[in-house]
């Protein structure tokens, strides 16, 4: 049996903050992506892709609110479920493209992923998580009236709509997905941490709220006894004391370390909080190793010459 890697990257790895965000763009960057994704099917291993969708799924929301008096805007469930297939599409074809350049004879298959939460989480009782375009206050204010959603002013830039962002429990499908891995087939799944759904007696509903995909990437590699968790972000290796003179990048971490620092603050929640997070519930599950680092680096991290390696 081929070792198994379960990847998680961000969506702005495919549409960065400074881009147009147009589809040219973010094809563009799928296939730089699938260049350094490859490097799981040159070295025989299996692989479960588990993209982000932040800057996609804001994307949908403008365009809702544009056309709100033409179309009748969606649900943020379905708007996940949106964007968790059109960036799959994207990655797919480019990894098929570069599978078919280097002689490699693996299929790719995208997966839509239901996430399963629940509901008397605290997450939402206490909506935190901004999604979507700015408005003035005057708009946030209609909106909140009009549709019950929570509005924050978001570092004066404007007001924003808040979400819940449970943790995930179960992904649904697991089964099948163990059946596409099993014949060798490389899997994209829990997309944008996985369309979020309730489910009460056997009966399954989507519910407004988005999930973190470092969490769901977790929780998959966990369920499919990965051999190994990469979470990809925006630095080579984790660094404490960021942005001070002291500041210090760290190649390897213990479990009890990692929380330790996490509790100091060291991890903004914000950014590398939720990843050091991830990767720790992963480690200490399955005793199997976890590591950080970003795209351009991932050769060398899994020759152990560079990332943060996160271990029990």
């Amino acid at each position: 049996m081929r070792p198994l890697a379960v990847v998680a990257f961000g969506g702005n790895a495919l549409l960065g903050p400074d881009d147009d965000g147009t589809v040219a763009e973010q094809r563009l960057r799928a296939e730089a992506a699938a260049y350094w994704l490859a490097e799981f099917a040159r070295r025989d291993h299996d692989m479960v892709i588990v993209h982000g969708n932040g800057p996609q799924v804001g994307q949908v929301l403008i365009q809702m609110e544009e056309a709100a008096t033409k179309i009748p805007p969606s649900t943020l469930d379905v708007a996940v479920a949106a964007t968790e297939g059109s960036v799959g599409f994207l990655l797919e074809t480019a990894l098929r493209n570069r599978f078919a350049l280097a002689g490699i004879a693996r299929e790719v298959v995208t997966l839509l992923s239901l996430v399963v939460v629940d509901r008397e989480d605290a997450g939402f009782a206490n909506p935190s998580k901004p999604v979507g375009p700015f408005f003035p206050r005057s708009r946030a204010e209609m909106l909140e009236r009009e549709h019950g959603w929570p509005m924050i002013e978001d570092s004066g830039r404007g007001w924003r709509r808040v979400v819940a962002s449970p943790r995930p429990l179960e992904v649904l499908g697991v089964p099948a997905l163990r059946d596409l891995l099993a014949h060798g087939h490389v899997v994209i799944a829990g997309g944008g941490g996985g369309i979020p759904v309730l489910r009460d007696s056997g009966v399954v509903c989507g519910v407004e709220a988005v999930i973190d995909k470092d969490r769901t990437a977790a929780l998959l590699a966990r369920e499919l006894r990965a051999d190994l968790l990469i979470i990809l972000t925006g630095v080579p290796q984790v660094v404490k004391n960021f942005g001070k003179k002291s500041a210090r990048p760290l190649p390897r971490l213990s479990v009890r370390e990692a929380r330790r620092l996490l509790a100091e603050g060291q991890f903004p929640p914000g950014s590398m909080g939720p990843k050091i997070e991830a990767a720790a519930d992963f480690v200490e599950a399955t005793q199997k190793p976890a590591v950080i680092t970003d795209i351009e680096h991932l050769p060398e991290a899994l020759d152990r010459r560079n990332g943060t390696w996160l271990v029990a």
